[in-house]
């Protein structure tokens, strides 16, 4: 099984223990699922398809004694609001929240609402939970990765591409953890301290995206690395091709590359 596949089981015994103790006691729960991928994404699929086999597992059928709700953000900023808004109006027992954009939008509304998410980063430092021991609060989740990663991700740059004289770490500020700077307070002095210069590119477009990546490409001896970022996610097909049409050095998520899973 894969990580990312295990991170999702582990969430649905996290929710079947707090439907467990919802309102309604022998009814039906009504539970609400927000996924940061699209619908007809591969691993998105993957990854929900081991969430309902996690809670298939634990007694909790769809349809039989459960009602679930499921709504996919395309990693859209904008729907992923609306999404959420149009969920919590619908009062479930819980909330499944796949990400740190679709945790944060959920966040802001409702602080009621038993929360449980994965794949966030940083959630002690966006505000979601008071601390790792305790939470407190409405929500509580799974910590996926932490900020160092960006810096073994330079790492692995150089090793494919020695002497870079710039490196570029693309994210959409909208939907990155911290806004781009909890990854970006480790790639930042990593990158420096190689005598590299550092770009903190920010892209929220296709558009946007081109622009870097064209940008880079007029410039020899620059690197990409993409930051762990759903909307980068949803987009990482196009930034390879335009990486691999102007020969730039790029590293797409270390290990997340191989499972197309970021948060």
């Amino acid at each position: 099984m894969r990580r990312r596949e295990f991170i999702m089981l582990a969430g649905a015994a996290a929710l079947s223990s707090q439907a467990a103790s919802a309102q309604n006691p022998g009814g039906v729960r009504r539970l609400g699922v927000l996924l940061s991928l699209a619908e007809s994404d591969p691993e998105g699929k993957a990854q929900f398809s081991g969430f309902t086999q996690g809670l298939a597992e634990l007694g909790w059928v769809d349809g039989r004694n459960l009602r679930m709700e499921v709504r996919w953000g395309r990693g859209d900023i904008n729907r992923i609001r609306a999404l959420a808004k149009e969920l919590v109006a619908l009062q479930p027992d819980v909330i499944l929240a796949h990400g740190t954009p679709v945790t944060a939008a959920l966040h802001r509304e409702t602080r009621t609402i038993p929360i449980v998410f994965v794949t966030v980063s940083d959630p002690v430092g966006d505000g979601f939970v008071a601390g790792l021991p305790h939470p407190g609060g409405n929500i509580t989740g799974f910590l996926t990765s932490e900020s160092t990663i960006t810096a073994k991700m330079f790492e692995l740059l150089t090793e494919i591409a020695p002497g870079l004289k710039r490196v570029a770490i693309l994210f959409n500020p909208d939907t990155a953890p911290g806004g781009g700077t909890y990854y970006f307070r480790d790639f930042e002095p990593a990158v420096r301290s190689n005598n590299v210069e550092t770009i903190a590119a920010r892209a929220r477009s296709d558009a946007e995206i081109e622009a870097v990546v064209t940008s880079l490409g007029g410039e020899p001896g620059s690197g990409l690395v993409v930051m762990p970022d759903y909307f980068m996610l949803n987009h990482v097909g196009p930034i390879i091709l335009l990486a691999a049409c102007h020969i730039i050095f790029a590293e797409q998520l270390g290990q997340h590359a191989s499972d197309r899973a970021l948060t």
